[in-house]
């Protein structure tokens, strides 16, 4: 039989977590889904919450890592934007459990976790406010709100979470083109 890995556990979470939120998610849940009694799991983290820090922190790490990627070099802000949206759906596709995870369940982290899993974000909502206020300082953009702007992307972006099937008629590839093309012509590029 092969030993079940705090790796297995985070990995497992992540996913109960991804499909029935924090809350709907019990620790024997998570050991029937590993299959080990509910009690075994103490002996890899100390609390569910634990658990929801660490997937929560890995989906952030994963945006962040794309993020970091896609301003990598010299190119123009469209070509920015375009790999920021390619590297934003390739993260919800490849790594859906730590991206919803991120998404979804921070709200529920007591308050000093929460106030980190909320600065992740804001980390990285700020790369795309940074690139967007860049590309209107550069006539690149229109005069557009890079709060808004960011916001507009990122909300088309998240929501890929509860209708994209990466078995659909959309390869992943060709659904981050029409993001960007979509993202780019809001933004006056």
């Amino acid at each position: 039989m092969a030993r079940t890995s705090r790796e297995d556990v985070i990995a497992a979470a992540g996913r109960l977590f991804a499909d029935r939120g924090f809350h709907g998610t019990s620790m024997r849940d998570l050991g029937d889904e590993l299959g080990l009694l509910g009690s075994s799991l103490y002996s890899h983290v100390s609390s569910k919450e634990e658990l929801l820090v660490e997937v929560i922190a890995r989906g952030a790490a994963k945006f962040d890592e794309a993020a970091a990627a896609a301003r990598a070099g010299d190119a123009s802000v469209a070509e920015v934007i375009r790999r920021l949206v390619a590297g934003h759906v390739d993260v919800l596709v490849e790594h859906a459990s730590e991206a919803r995870t991120f998404l979804d369940e921070a709200r529920y982290l007591e308050t000093e976790e929460r106030d980190k899993a909320i600065a992740m974000r804001d980390n990285y909502e700020g790369v795309w406010r940074k690139v967007i206020a860049d590309g209107v300082e550069g006539g690149e953009l229109r005069q557009v709100d890079p709060v808004l702007g960011s916001i507009f992307a990122l909300s088309t972006l998240n929501a890929l979470v509860r209708w994209y099937d990466p078995a659909g008629r959309l390869s992943k590839g060709e659904l981050a083109d029409d993001i960007a093309a979509y993202v780019l012509e809001g933004l006056g590029a």
